[in-house]
């Protein structure tokens, strides 16, 4: 299913094959609508990982307050930008309001971007 000029329902599905519910569909519809602005600024961006069943939240170590668990947060890597540059774009674009406000988080491979309606920032990178 389609959802914006370049993103499909699919992309967002939980990773172990389960059902998303319908009030997680809905907030994933907001999200898609939020990635495809950053999408616009930045070109591609390839999503690593979005909604997480329970489960699959305790399996790769997600916090218990995800907003994976709501279908408010997606894991994303872009080819032209690092991390922490996607973040900066993020931020700016949460700023001038083009992106619903909330957390963006930076890793070494990916930006976890989210849409919970309040700021939160943090950084887990670590040097090599």
């Amino acid at each position: 299913m389609k959802l914006t000029n370049n993103f499909n329902l699919e992309e967002f599905e939980c990773k172990c094959g389960c059902k998303m519910p319908e009030f997680v569909k809905k907030n994933i519809i907001e999200l898609a609508d939020n990635l495809q602005v950053l999408r616009d600024f930045v070109g591609r961006l390839d999503l690593t990982n979005a909604y997480r069943c329970k489960e699959h939240n305790t399996d790769v170590g997600g916090s218990t307050n995800s907003q994976h668990l709501k279908g408010k947060a997606a894991d994303i890597k872009s080819k032209q930008f690092s991390p922490s540059e996607i973040a900066t774009i993020t931020d700016d674009l949460m700023k001038n309001e083009s992106f619903t406000l909330g957390g963006v988080g930076i890793y070494n491979t990916f930006t976890h971007v989210d849409i919970r309606g309040t700021r939160a920032r943090w950084s887990k990178t670590t040097k090599k």
